[in-house]
């Protein structure tokens, strides 16, 4: 049975029946990241699907809000016509989990599904001012507004977003947004191995020439050589100055080329596809200090069918066996010394229902996630699951 209310009030109607039918929901937006977390066991699909269009956009405040289902594409048509973006680069699943639909600006608040520009510009909850949804009680609730501010107490904004929709169904998103840069180039550097390339990344971020990506891509299924990227974004003038300047810079790494806009990686590490060309392979995202990344590395090697970097080596894209635990305890316990974290991306479903998909929770972060869970879905009824069995 799939549920699509056309308003917040209607939304709010069913979630309550679904509460008083002890009925549980599965929260969808487009369907692009069906994969994503463990399965949900539900008895109905809420969607977002019919709760479309922009309602609000002051590009002279760098504002933009939108209903929940609303493409994200149609957000960034907008946006574009006025000459702006959204700060980050919304990451695409469907590359991953050969899915269908759209995107939509619900889904990736709810996935705080962040690109390579968040070394420079932060993650979607960074820009995320406002947010509009319904509790698993049934009631509408709307934190935020239109401007940045300091926040006391509970940031209910910042707390729905990455929730995964164990909160609230996300009626309604609202993002500062900012100008589209004039220009961009991208530098890349050839046959570095994985800690001479994270050197050369970790150098340029610590440079004054505001980078906004940064990434390697070791030899690995398909790539004759390995590469390192750099991207920096602005006025034509001052990106052609940066990057003969960070050039120079990182002269002992070697002579760079400038690469086309055609054919550019950077959509690729976006979406995870740059691992993920065995269509079997598990994929995990992990997080770690990105000096470390390489030893990260170094330790996971056996298991290992590819790899790359991104967020200047704090991101590492693994691709792994999908059979036992697709490295799931090597993994976490190569982090245990290096500290970070680790999510199990893509995987089999069978696999997602019985190991930990999201980094495991200490007794006390158990016992607080629960406590938030249950003050806004004292029934457990909205994507029970989801992130962690039982909550």
């Amino acid at each position: 049975m799939i549920l699509t209310p056309a308003s917040e009030e209607e939304a709010a109607d069913l979630v309550r029946e679904a509460r008083g039918a002890r009925r549980r929901l599965e929260l969808r937006g487009g369907g692009t990241r069906s994969g994503l977390g463990r399965p949900v066991e539900a008895e109905a699909v809420l969607s977002s699907s019919a709760l479309v269009g922009i309602t609000l956009h002051e590009p002279a405040e760098l504002v933009i809000a939108a209903r929940a289902g609303t493409p994200v594409r149609e957000v960034e048509a907008a946006l574009d016509a006025h000459g702006q973006r959204l700060p980050v680069e919304p990451m695409d699943h469907r590359a991953l989990y050969s899915t269908a639909g759209e995107p939509t600006v619900g889904g990736l608040v709810a996935a705080n599904a962040s690109g390579p520009r968040r070394v420079q510009a932060g993650a979607i909850r960074d820009h995320l001012i406002g947010v509009r949804l319904v509790n698993g009680r049934g009631e509408a609730i709307k934190s935020g507004g239109r401007v940045m501010k300091n926040v006391t107490g509970l940031d209910l904004v910042k707390l729905s977003c990455g929730a995964h929709g164990t909160l609230g169904f996300l009626t309604e998103v609202t993002f500062k947004v900012l100008p589209k840069p004039e220009a961009a180039a991208t530098l890349a550097w050839s046959g570095l191995d994985d800690a001479r390339a994270v050197a050369a990344l970790t150098k340029a971020m610590a440079s004054p020439f505001d980078v906004s990506g940064a990434a390697h891509i070791p030899l690995g299924p398909g790539r004759e050589e390995a590469s390192t990227l750099l991207r920096l974004e602005g006025h034509a003038e001052t990106v052609r100055g940066r990057t003969e300047r960070l050039a120079t810079l990182l002269a002992e790494f070697g002579r760079p080329k400038r690469l086309a806009d055609e054919g550019s990686p950077w959509p690729a590490l976006r979406d995870g596809g740059i691992v993920a060309a065995d269509a079997e392979a598990a994929v995990w995202r992990i997080s770690v200090a990105p000096t470390q990344g390489p030893e990260l590395v170094a330790r996971l090697r056996p298991l290992l069918r590819d790899h790359a970097y991104d967020w200047g080596g704090g991101l590492v894209w693994a691709a792994t066996a999908p059979d036992g635990d697709a490295g799931a305890a090597d993994i976490r316990a190569a982090l245990g010394g290096l500290g970070g974290h680790a999510t199990l991306l893509r995987a089999p479903v069978a696999l997602r229902r019985h190991i930990e998909v999201f980094e495991p929770l200490t007794p006390a972060l158990r016992a607080l996630t629960v406590g938030i869970k249950a003050s806004f879905d004292p029934d457990g009824i909205l994507n029970p699951g989801r992130m962690y069995a039982g909550i």
